[in-house]
């Protein structure tokens, strides 16, 4: 496949044009529009329709502002995250970050899935929701103590305003008198890939902000015009400020925008590159549009694009790649048929785990509670002490943080409710560490009345589900891996879920090895395969438990072993390997102890790249823990050198 983007002369030659700078704005977002396209499906993924209707707030506050720091410093960043392509795009065309990072979105040695402050000029991390006017407070009060003039521009989403600490952040901006903020708005009424208005209607606006002294205006998003007019007239009256910009969502290609669905019809842009013909005909349907305003303009601009071959994915088509949301998907409604107590909670993410079957077969039983994780937790806290059965579905790694304390509170309660944290691990790489669950085990691991566990593939899902529904009279936290995945293993026939216990998928004798989901199990057999190469033979166990074994399984488990490893795809800290190693500690039969123990895990804030580069810079990708293994026992005994 071909791809095009705009190269950096075109945008070196718009600058030094002579031209109204409202109109040198917007032809500056269309170019960048086409840059947007080229670096969500060169990367493979990446959010296309925000970055569309954020991009001509974007151009002109950069263009305007932040290329001009002369009488104050001006800052900029997206709350949202979700844009970072658009303000990659616009920061590229700037000189402001290396142009040729745009081909190097989402890899590993290039431009994180949501702003990152390793990036120059990234002012701070982004990504992970309602953080974004707080942090411009924090700017704003260091500036003042540094005697220093300064302005900061935040965009949030309008979803994002679902989050508490956004409507937090704004009790004290009067009373502070943070004239120094602007806050724009990007109110594409939608969030990931539904409406605002089905999701949390945010009602009046406009006077809601108000209403906490903050002054604040309505105006059309696109219209580059209206929008330098009132961003003028909010600075010059020295008053904390917000602007409504009404936008809509993939705007600038017919095709990708929002505002012609049907009414409860899916956004299908929302995340994600889009095919082939789709990306052809956007990039045709943008230079035509480039084309016009540079003719109605009079502007000599030799406008032409340089192309990009994308390779073809040299995955193969032969193995069969499971889903488990699919699988627990089906498996829940399932359950639902039999127990009519179950309800399935969601923030946002209906799509990402599995519920739209859910919600179809019981509309009744479904709640829709938005970007606030705290809420939906609580929620689900006094369902459960009214005799239902809550299930509360979110990404792993907000779940897990962001309701932490209201889960501790449930708990406390002695109900009952199940969390599915979907998105969980290091994979998928590509949305960076925001997005990247390596911190919820540890995170949840201390609450009480609370089992972990995490299935190894489709047939450990339902079996899975079916015992916390079912068997478990606890709270549990299902960790689920949302990528499609190969898989070279089954289960034994006999194999059925028991408390603290996991099974045998290869045997050995030389070596054991405990881990746990599809991603690490995988990336274990190829590495038995090559060690078996040398004579080795590597016991690997699947345990599901991430926060509890069963002692006297585990003590059986490693009798008569030299060396034990664990294997994490979460920090080593607070890991399943880690609670592994304190069970063994405990254990007073001394004689079994093996004579190493070797914990291999992530060590440092994750990576954002493909799924293979992500796990071989961590080391956890199968040739790096075959290294790991043969260093290991070359150490400590000559066990390579008989062999």
């Amino acid at each position: 496949m071909t791809l095009s983007f705009v190269p950096h002369k075109i945008f070196n030659n718009l600058l030094k044009e002579e031209i109204q700078p409202e109109v040198k704005s917007e032809l500056l977002s269309y170019l960048c529009r086409i840059n947007i396209l080229y670096m969500i499906n060169n990367a493979g993924s990446g959010h296309i329709g925000t970055s569309f209707s954020s991009i001509d707030l974007m151009s002109w506050v950069f263009l305007k502002y932040v290329l001009n720091n002369s009488a104050s410093r001006n800052y900029f960043f997206s709350s949202k995250g979700h844009d970072a392509p658009a303000m990659y795009s616009v920061m590229s065309s700037l000189g402001l970050i290396d142009f040729n990072l745009i081909h190097k979105l989402r890899k590993i040695d290039g431009l994180p899935g949501h702003p990152d402050v390793n990036t120059p000029n990234v002012i701070t991390n982004t990504g992970s929701l309602g953080m974004g006017i707080s942090k411009a407070k924090g700017i704003i009060k260091a500036n003042r103590l540094k005697k220093r003039k300064c302005r900061v521009f935040v965009m949030t989403g309008d979803g994002e305003l679902q989050e508490g600490q956004f409507w937090e952040s704004l009790m004290r901006v009067k009373q502070e008198n943070l004239h120094e903020l602007i806050i724009i708005i990007d109110n594409n009424k939608f969030q990931s890939d539904r409406t605002v208005e089905y999701t949390s209607n945010l009602g009046e606006l406009k006077k809601k902000i108000t209403s906490f002294g903050i002054q604040t205006v309505n105006i059309n998003g696109h219209n580059v015009f209206e929008f330098s007019k009132h961003i003028n007239e909010l600075i010059l009256s020295n008053q904390p400020s917000a602007i409504i910009a009404n936008t809509i969502k993939g705007n600038g290609v017919s095709l990708l925008e929002a505002n012609n669905l049907k009414p409860g019809e899916f956004y299908k842009f929302h995340s994600g590159a889009i095919p082939d013909e789709t990306f052809t005909k956007s990039i045709n349907e943008l230079s035509s549009k480039i084309n016009q305003i540079i003719s109605n303009n009079s502007i000599y601009l030799d406008f032409e694009l340089e192309n990009s071959y994308k390779p073809e994915s040299a995955i193969s088509n032969s193995v069969k790649k499971e889903s488990l949301i699919e699988e627990y998907s089906i498996s829940l409604l399932n359950q639902a048929r039999k127990n009519k107590s179950i309800i399935a909670l969601d923030g946002d993410l209906i799509l990402d785990t599995g519920l739209i079957p859910f919600e179809k077969e019981f509309p009744d039983r479904f709640f829709e509670c938005g970007i606030a994780e705290q809420d939906m937790v609580s929620q689900a806290g006094t369902l459960a002490l009214e005799g239902f059965l809550p299930i509360v579905h979110s990404f792993a790694s907000f779940l897990s943080s962001r309701p932490n304390e209201q889960i501790y509170n449930n708990a406390t309660e002695n109900s009952k409710i199940i969390y599915v944290g979907s998105l969980a691990g290091i994979l998928p790489g590509g949305p960076g560490h925001s997005h990247q669950s390596v911190r919820d085990i540890a995170s949840l691991s201390g609450i009480p009345n609370l089992e972990l566990v995490q299935p190894s593939c489709s047939e450990e899902v339902s079996m899975i589900l079916n015992y916390c529904i079912n068997d478990l009279k606890e709270s549990s936290y299902i960790r689920l891996c949302s990528i499609p995945i190969e898989t070279h293993f089954s289960l034994p026939k006999k194999y059925k879920i028991e408390k603290g216990k996991g099974t045998t998928i290869a045997e050995g004798k030389d070596i054991i090895i405990f881990s746990y989901g599809p991603v690490m199990i995988n990336e274990l057999l190829k590495t038995r395969s090559e060690l078996m190469k040398i004579g080795i033979k590597i016991k690997i166990i699947n345990l599901p438990w991430l926060n509890y074994v069963d002692s006297e399984w585990l003590k059986e488990q490693i009798k008569g072993f030299e060396f034990i490893f664990t294997l994490d795809d979460h920090y080593e800290s607070g890991g399943q390997g880690e609670m592994l190693l304190s069970n063994i500690s405990q254990q007073n039969d001394k004689s079994n102890f093996p004579k190493t123990y070797f914990k291999i895990g992530i060590n440092e804030v994750p990576k954002c790249g493909s799924n293979e580069e992500v796990l071989s810079y961590h080391k956890i990708d199968s040739l790096s823990i075959l290294k790991t293994i043969k260093e290991t026992i070359s150490k400590n005994s000559n066990y390579l050198e008989n062999k």
